[in-house]
């Protein structure tokens, strides 16, 4: 693949898929559906959506101070009108910290498989 200048000049800040321009190095979308089949989810729509708000939170942390509970919250918040946190465990019944950071490329931070935080396995 051809360098341009921007790339010469700013090494290591071309993202790879705009649509998720906060994924982890190496992640793909192909990568979130391995696991989901793996795992028996068809990921759709919001799916999607709630996997780039976890990397989001988490390009925007320091990843020995993410704070689960305000991650739980933040993403009750976000998917408040289509029911907040009883959504999202439809959505990802192994929690949707926990189980959407497995997709997500994203290490599960301390506390997400605690049955209160974010898992129900």
């Amino acid at each position: 693949m051809m360098e341009t200048m921007d790339d010469i000049m700013h090494p290591g800040t071309r993202v790879e898929n705009p649509a998720f321009p906060h994924a982890p190095d190496g992640w793909t979308r192909d990568t979130a559906l391995a696991i989901a089949r793996e795992e028996k989810l068809r990921l759709e729509e919001d799916h999607w959506r709630v996997l780039k708000a976890l990397q989001e939170y988490f390009a925007r942390h320091e990843p020995d101070k993410i704070n689960v509970r305000e991650l739980h919250d933040a993403l009750d918040e976000a998917f408040h009108l289509k029911g907040g946190l009883r959504y999202l465990y439809t959505l990802f019944p192994g929690g949707p910290v926990a189980q959407g950071c497995r997709l997500a490329g994203l290490e599960i931070p301390t506390g997400a498989i605690d049955r209160n935080f974010g898992s129900v396995m």
